[in-house]
């Protein structure tokens, strides 16, 4: 078997041949068909993420493996599922391994494979946050920035499905002309850029288009308060990233006569906190699979790089503006 190992930085990242373990009675192995590379990914390599594994350890969070054998008191799953991982820190960066049954959990597998391989991180961030913090209807407006990234991407099409108006922020670009109109095609219903907030266009579109209930923050410092200032009144701001790395500053203006909510969100406490019931995780993956089915759910714009050019893959996903997803194909 080949892994990926990682430290505290991605230049120590390797390909090494590991041998298996053996299988349990509830073990199964599975081959990885393919992993993403993810922000968390390069996080936990220079060791600024909240999991950090003992090392040497196999990096990858997310991806999508098949099963190969079950062993002899395995239940749900049979050789030929889909599986993907339950919880961060299973290390998806290898070509086979053996995992616990209760590690993974089965995926349909007629949905493409870089959906498959891309779903358990970004559309299921973007699927709770807007289910559960505020009570969203056909009609109702989200405004987001990062709107170009995994999650962004997500949020415009689970919106779209569920009839709610996205208004879209991104940094400015050479090529945004061709970004906006790839986030409209989506299903986004404005694509605006960060340094049109303050200006008065936004009155403009307020007039045609309700004020956000919701704001998705997953850039942090400057971005966040503008977001804030848009916000109806007692609606919310969920944080889940921060890729400016500089703090949430919130107005106490907000705080005092807005009434705002200001809360944070991390996909994988929440799956943590459903572990003992997983009916609630099915129940999202199902409706996720089924929006991919539809059509209605795609994956982000992804570049497929073999796993022996690891390295390449590494280096691209660092770059700023990097609009494709790396998925590592074993």
């Amino acid at each position: 078997m080949e892994t990926l190992l990682k430290s505290f930085m991605y230049r120590v990242a390797r390909l090494e041949d590991v041998d298996l373990p053996p299988m349990g009675a509830k073990d199964v192995l599975v081959k990885m068909l393919a992993a993403p590379i993810n922000p968390s990914d390069i996080n936990m390599i220079q060791g600024t993420y909240a999991i950090l594994p003992d090392l040497p350890a196999v990096g990858g969070n997310e991806g999508v493996a098949q099963v190969v054998e079950v062993g002899c008191q395995v239940k749900f799953l049979k050789t030929g599922d889909w599986v993907i991982p339950k919880d961060a820190g299973l290390g998806t960066w290898r070509t086979e391994a053996v995992l616990a049954e209760d590690d993974v959990i089965s995926l349909s597998n007629d949905i493409p494979l870089l959906s498959a391989a891309t779903l358990g991180v970004n559309p299921c961030t973007a699927f709770r946050m807007l289910s559960d913090f505020e009570d969203l209807k056909p009609g109702d407006s989200v405004i987001q920035n990062a709107a170009n990234s995994g999650v962004g991407q997500a949020v415009i099409q689970i919106a779209a499905a569920r009839g709610i108006n996205t208004i879209n922020i991104v940094r400015d670009r050479p090529e945004f002309t061709q970004l906006s109109d790839r986030l409209k095609a989506m299903g986004g219903t404005h694509v605006i850029k960060e340094e049109a907030l303050r200006r008065p266009e936004m009155k403009e579109l307020f007039k045609t288009c309700p004020k956000p209930k919701l704001a998705l923050n997953g850039v942090g410092g400057k971005s966040a308060t503008e977001l804030l200032r848009h916000l109806q009144f007692g609606g919310s701001m969920v944080t889940y990233g921060g890729m400016a790395k500089q703090p949430v500053t919130v107005p106490v203006s907000a705080l005092i006569f807005k009434n705002v909510k200001v809360r944070g969100f991390w996909v994988t406490q929440w799956k943590r906190d459903h572990s003992s019931d997983g009916r609630a995780f099915r129940a999202m993956l199902d409706e996720l699979c089924h929006l991919i089915q539809q059509g209605k759910l795609t994956a982000p714009a992804c570049t497929e790089v073999g796993f022996r050019n690891y390295n390449k893959a590494l280096d691209t996903a660092m770059l700023p503006f990097t609009s494709a997803k790396q998925v590592l194909i074993m």
